[in-house]
This record gives structure tokens, C-alpha cells and sequence, in this order.
């Protein structure tokens, strides 16, 4: 049998795996995934959990219980020599350990990319993982508890601050989304006010929205601004260090919460191999998904999703490449299967092709906005086709009824405001009372 190493347990990573379970012939290989973590996130809900809209785990796919057939190994590949076909695994605990494979698949995914700005890798958080979201949630409630017994003034200000650094689809979305979590939060404590809260985005370029037309960037604006959120446009952020926010425009404000979602780059671990990158530091693959070098095909090496440069045959994509996001990852991952099992049969493998369906955002509770094309759509009927979208697109059932679930009780019982900040130190309570023996 063949032995197939997937590397990433991400959309593409996961779909790949899924898909190689359905259509493998028994014998016809052995498929073992290697991820650090023990689950898949689906990243488009982020906003919503950290709002508390969605239970984080209900936004998360366990790999283990739907790979029954796939050898799921919970640590990080540390390095991959595809000279020889082995890759060193690393663990959280123990040793690293080599394996050695048939064939390599490389769907590392993405992280979040920042710049050496002061203050930053100090004081932000990003918006790539299922822990960020929940942390930025529970920051926010516990900020609004401190601030309710605080009088006004500099201190009470910078908690009941917000900033979002990044105009894109995840940097709007999480935007909005606190904005309507505040609101919600502020109805629970009578010293406060919505006019206390401040919601600055800070966007380096001349708007917001790119996947949008230039129309429906500038409702955004508008709706946000009406409800009393600030969008600095054509500004960067100089500085961040203690807090202190400087712009390059010259105004400066405190903040307790700096969320950063300007940009993505491939996961370094694609650094740690002997496979072609290109200049973004991404795996180099042709439409088939097959890894190339300036001589032709790789042998027995495939990419898909956010760690490899896709190309975008429809020519829409930025630099010919298709965007990173989860609805190219999750049809990439379809088709490396696919081709997979071909290859091993000695069949030619297909191109992949696909025309963006649309951009869809959620902008706080009952408000979104949709676009295709010319076509848009705003407001509470962009937000439902948001929650449709993405409430059905969530792999396996079990995921979607949860989904469904938890914004069927927000609606008769309202979004759950508790945030549990103590859970990022668990034992600090214990070890408070905890007894010691005596010096």
C-alpha cells in the first residue's frame, strides 16, 4: 500500500482525508494526518464566538470522530525532506520521531501575519483560531465588568475600547460583531452606556471590503457609522506599545483590546522543507494540485488550500491565484482526493476550477450584506442568507443541528453575556487558598 502523509488538519487537510476514507479501495493506501491540533476549526464562526453567538465547541470538528479510517496524529511536523520521503514529527511532549512516506500532502494552512510594528506581537490578538475568538470574548466581558466599577475617565475609557486592525472580511465581520455584542453587554450594567464604548477599525488602504463592490464597501461604512463605529481609512497603526494606539494620521487613543486581521501567510512549517516555494513563501502547485519546480512536476507531492499558490483559472484570482479562504480550501481538498485516488490508478488528474459563488459578511446581529457580481443585498436579508450559508456549510450534521441550535435559543432566550476570563489560568484561584507546608 501506498502511504499518503497529509500534513494539516485544516479544511483542506480534513477534506482530503475525509474524501481519500470514501473513495480508496481497501489496500489501496494507508492515509496518516498530522496536525497539532486534535480538531478542525471552522473559521468563518470566529466572529460570532467571540461575540457569543456561537458555543466555541460547536464551531470546531473533531478529526478523530469522523476519520475512522485515517491514522490522526495530534503534534506538528517539524520538517519534511522530500529527497528521502521522510518528515520529522514533533510532539508537545516527548521525542520527535521520523516517518517515512509514499506520498506528500501538504495542506498546512495559514497564520495570521503581522509587522514589526511596537507593541503589536505585545499587546494584540489575532482571529485565526477558535481559542483567539474565546479569548477576545471573554476579554471584552471582563473589561465591561471592570469599567462598571470604575468612574469615568482615562482608565474606564481604555477598557471600554475597542480596536480592529485590518478592512477585510474577518477584521468587518468581528468588528461588527462586538459592536452588537457591546450593546448587549451595556443593557447589563446600569453605570453604563453605549456612548461610554468607542469601536475604532484602522485600514491601511482607501476602503474597506475588497470582495465587495465599491457601493456596498461604502454602505458598510455608512450602516457602521450609524451606529456610532469609527472606520479610519487610508491610516496604519504606527504603534500599540502598552496599549497606547498611535496612527499614522497623528491621533492617539488608549485600548484594552487590539484584535489584528491584516492578512494571512502560509504556515512556516512550509519553510522546513525541500519542496518549491514561491516569493510569498507559499508551496508552488499547478492547477492539478501537483508541486512543481522550474523543471516540470514534483513527483509524489500535492498542495491545496491557504499553504499553497492555487492557480486561479477563472482569472479573478489576486495574482492569478485563487484567495485564501475556506470555500477554495474545501473544494481543493475535494479534488486533491480525487486526484489522488486517479493517480494511484493510473488515471489523469482534473484542474481545478471554480467560480466564487459570492461574498457573504454578518455584520452584527440582523444585518449583512451579500454580493455577486452586480448583484447585492443588505441589511436583515444578507444576515439570514449569512447564517444560511454558513449554518449549512459547517461539515457533518451533528455540527449544523448545534449550529442551528445555538441561534434558535439566542432568539427566545437571547446570546449567553458570560465570558469566563479566569479560564486562561485555571489554577489561579486553587493555588490562592491552596495550603503549603510550612518553611
Amino acid at each position: 500500500m501506498r502511504k499518503i502523509l497529509i500534513v494539516g488538519g485544516g479544511y483542506a487537510g480534513f477534506y482530503t482525508a475525509k474524501k481519500l476514507e470514501k473513495w480508496l479501495g481497501r489496500g489501496e493506501a494507508q492515509v496518516t494526518m498530522v496536525d497539532p491540533l486534535p480538531y478542525m476549526t471552522y473559521q468563518p464562526f470566529l466572529p460570532e464566538v467571540a461575540a457569543g453567538s456561537i458555543e466555541p465547541r460547536h464551531a470546531v470538528v473533531a478529526h478523530r470522530r469522523h476519520l475512522k479510517k485515517t491514522t490522526v496524529v495530534t503534534a506538528a511536523i517539524s520538517k519534511i525532506d522530500h529527497a528521502t520521503k521522510t518528515a520529522e514529527i514533533t510532539p508537545a511532549v516527548g521525542e520527535p520521531w521520523t516517518v517515512d512516506y509514499d506520498v506528500v500532502v501538504v495542506t498546512a494552512g495559514a497564520v495570521s501575519r503581522t509587522f514589526p510594528i511596537p507593541g503589536v506581537a505585545d499587546e494584540a490578538i489575532g482571529l485565526k483560531t477558535i481559542e483567539e475568538a474565546v479569548s477576545i470574548r471573554d476579554r471584552m466581558t471582563d473589561n465591561f465588568a471592570t469599567a462598571s466599577n470604575l468612574p469615568a475617565g482615562p482608565e474606564r475609557d481604555r477598557l471600554l475600547t475597542t480596536v480592529v486592525v485590518g478592512g477585510g472580511f474577518a477584521g468587518i465581520e468581528v468588528f461588527a460583531e462586538l459592536r452588537s455584542f457591546a450593546s448587549a453587554l451595556v443593557g447589563s450594567y446600569a453605570q453604563l452606556e453605549m456612548d461610554d464604548t468607542s469601536f475604532h477599525l484602522i485600514e491601511a488602504m482607501d476602503r474597506i471590503m475588497p470582495e465587495v463592490s465599491l457601493e456596498s464597501s461604502l454602505w458598510v461604512i455608512k450602516d457602521l457609522a450609524q451606529k456610532g463605529a469609527e472606520i479610519h481609512l487610508n491610516t496604519q497603526l504606527a504603534s500599540a506599545v502598552g496599549g497606547k494606539i498611535e496612527l499614522s494620521t497623528g491621533e492617539s487613543f488608549e485600548s484594552d483590546l487590539i484584535v489584528w486581521t491584516a492578512g494571512v501567510m502560509a504556515n512556516p512549517v512550509v519553510r522546513n522543507t525541500d519542496l518549491p516555494l514561491e516569493e510569498r513563501g507559499r508551496v508552488r502547485v499547478q492547477a492539478d494540485l501537483r508541486v512543481i519546480n522550474d523543471d516540470g512536476v514534483v513527483a509524489d507531492a500535492w498542495g491545496a488550500g491557504d499553504a499553497c499558490a492555487v492557480p486561479d483559472l477563472t482569472g479573478k484570482g489576486v495574482g492569478g491565484f485563487t484567495v485564501p479562504n475556506a470555500q477554495h480550501a474545501v473544494r481543493q481538498g475535494k479534488l486533491l482526493a480525487k486526484n489522488l485516488v486517479a493517480d494511484i490508478r493510473g488515471e489523469n488528474p482534473q484542474e481545478y476550477f471554480h467560480k466564487n459563488l459570492g461574498a457573504v459578511a454578518g455584520l452584527g446581529l440582523y444585518d449583512g450584506v451579500y454580493q455577486n457580481g452586480r448583484i447585492a443585498v443588505k441589511g436583515f436579508p444578507a444576515w439570514v442568507m449569512h447564517r444560511g450559508y454558513h449554518g449549512l456549510a459547517i461539515p457533518f450534521w451533528d455540527r449544523k443541528i448545534r449550529i442551528f441550535g445555538n441561534w434558535l435559543l439566542n432568539l427566545i432566550l437571547h446570546r449567553d453575556l458570560v465570558g469566563i476570563p479566569a479560564r486562561d489560568t485555571p489554577r489561579s484561584e486553587f493555588e490562592r487558598f491552596a495550603s503549603r507546608p510550612k518553611a
